[in-house]
């Protein structure tokens, strides 16, 4: 299959002169990658790459906008897969999974239910559009390129699907609302940038990004996305080679050069934005930090963020982490300390789960209420999209 690229804005050439700031993914990758994702007739599905979307009206920058390739609805959104229970045969894929040993799912809990969406899922089709028992409309996102994984309430857009457009933003996913009138939302942005809904706000929906060994201790009645899709993909293979152990991007984007950099460009990162000026402030929790604050295995630690004083609780074993308010979901002020691998509230020593669940001890059925706009992404992500983050040190 051919490769190609398009963009509305500067080329790649144009970031050639300083090539230890930014560095392209070869050829053969990026062919690979369009070859994966199911780009199968390019100058029928896209004019050569020019995205069909490409025409709406903007408020970012249209130079920072890439036309990654494929069409709109290239990489197809899965709408209401079948979940499955832990032990089905239709999940073996989880346990499959060639380069990752201990794959990664965005988990959520809906009316007392647990549901994992698993990032095999994800990485080859980056929307799942819910719609659950309870009424409640989701749309669970992870862009594989900036490692962000955001779940969005569809309330806002009026109930209805969002899909995957082919176009890119500063490596992040731009997803569509199929509304008659088409427009743009990118991903981390969460809010829509081009079109007539441009300037309508997403919001998020809590979820942790995590192990899946670790959510299936924590909720042995989870639900999970089946592998049985209806979709001809490989959920055992991650279709982007050594993409989260190197310093590559897929499309141009001005990133420090080693000797400049603050954290490891790929690390993942728990961000808290500022809610009054998003995109410009806010605060990354490293989890390379978080490792430090360690106590035999987990951390509870208070970060000072555009949200007020927030609790991130760590479990180093799930490689994930969640931030909180400092009080249950019935305005309970509570305050939580990690003690000998648990992590257990000062007042009642009940203990609690790093998604904020009392699970022992007189609180037991209680919630911490959950700061619904943290999400976790790359670190060379989070930074490009909250310019003037703060960082959190141990």
């Amino acid at each position: 299959m051919p490769f190609w690229f398009s963009s509305v804005g500067p080329t790649p050439s144009a970031f050639a002169s300083d090539p230890g700031r930014f560095r392209l993914v070869g050829m053969p990758t990026v062919a690979f990658l369009l070859l994966a994702t199911g780009c199968t007739d390019p100058v029928n599905s896209s004019s050569r790459g020019q995205n069909a979307l490409l025409n709406l009206q903007c408020s970012i920058p249209r130079g920072e906008i890439f036309d990654g390739g494929v069409p709109v609805d290239g990489i197809p959104a899965l709408n209401n897969p079948t979940f499955v229970e832990v032990g089905d045969p239709d999940i073996r894929y989880l346990d499959e999974t060639t380069q990752f040993l201990d794959p990664r799912v965005v988990g959520i809990q809906v009316d007392g239910h647990p549901y994992a969406i698993p990032h095999n899922i994800l990485w080859w089709h980056e929307v799942v559009n819910l719609d659950l028992a309870d009424g409640t409309q989701l749309a669970v996102s992870y862009c594989p390129l900036t490692g962000s994984a955001l779940v969005f309430d569809r309330e806002g857009i009026g109930g209805v699907e969002m899909g995957v457009s082919g176009l890119i933003f500063r490596n992040n996913l731009i997803l569509f609302d199929r509304n008659a009138q088409r427009s743009l939302f990118p991903q981390m942005m969460h809010s829509a940038r081009c079109g007539p809904a441009d300037g309508l706000r997403l919001e998020m929906f809590p979820a942790i990004d995590m192990r899946w060994s670790r959510w299936r201790n924590l909720h042995p009645d989870t639900r999970v996305v089946s592998g049985d899709t209806g979709i001809d993909r490989d959920y055992t293979r991650y279709p982007y080679g050594n993409y989260e152990q190197s310093r590559e991007l897929l499309f141009p984007q001005d990133v420090p050069g080693p000797d400049e950099e603050i954290r490891p460009m790929k690390e993942r990162i728990l961000g808290i934005p500022s809610l009054d000026t998003p995109g410009a402030g806010g605060v990354a929790v490293p989890f390379g930090e978080l490792e430090l604050a360690e106590d035999q295995g987990v951390a509870a630690v208070y970060v000072e963020s555009p949200q007020g004083k927030a609790l991130v609780l760590w479990d180093g074993a799930a490689r994930g982490a969640m931030a909180f308010r400092s009080r249950t979901e019935d305005d309970g002020p509570v305050e939580l300390m990690a003690v000998d691998g648990r992590f257990l509230d000062r007042e009642t020593g009940s203990e609690w789960t790093v998604d904020g669940r009392a699970v022992a001890g007189s609180l037991t059925g209680a919630t911490l209420e959950a700061i619904s706009d943290s999400y976790v992404a790359f670190w060379f992500a989070w930074k490009a999209f909250h310019p003037d983050t703060e960082i959190w040190t141990f």
